[in-house]
């Protein structure tokens, strides 16, 4: 069998075949948080709201700063040794980039909503 270049030949097969297990439990595993979340939040939408638009929005943003935190935490910790996993800081570090722009996306259109808002005439 030919050796796989600077991987070791069948060993490194071996990691290779390894990840992709991890990944692969990893996904599955972020498929049933989803959809427990789904079926909560089913759930929940016959009940009436108990908070506003600033709670719904003060939650969001707790959010992202959690994953943000939480990004930053095991980037120090790679950055230490602490942690060896490199696929998991950098998923953490692509979370709180989504999280992050997501957010600023929702900021841009409300704004927008705002500004026409103020456009209209009375």
């Amino acid at each position: 069998m030919p050796s796989i270049s600077g991987m070791g030949g069948a060993g490194g097969v071996q990691q290779i075949l390894q990840l992709r297990q991890q990944i692969i439990s990893r996904n599955d595993l972020l498929r049933e948080i989803h959809t427990a979340q789904a079926a909560t939040q089913t759930q929940g939408a016959g009940q009436a709201p108990t908070g506003g638009f600033a709670t719904s929005l003060q939650t969001a943003l707790d959010g992202v700063s959690s994953v943000q935190s939480r990004s930053e935490a095991l980037s120090v910790a790679y950055e230490k040794g602490e942690v060896t996993d490199v696929a998991k800081v950098m998923l953490a570090r692509q979370e709180a980039g989504v999280a992050f722009e997501a957010t600023l996306q929702v900021r841009n259109k409300l704004l927008s909503a705002y500004q026409d808002i103020m456009r209209m005439g009375v």
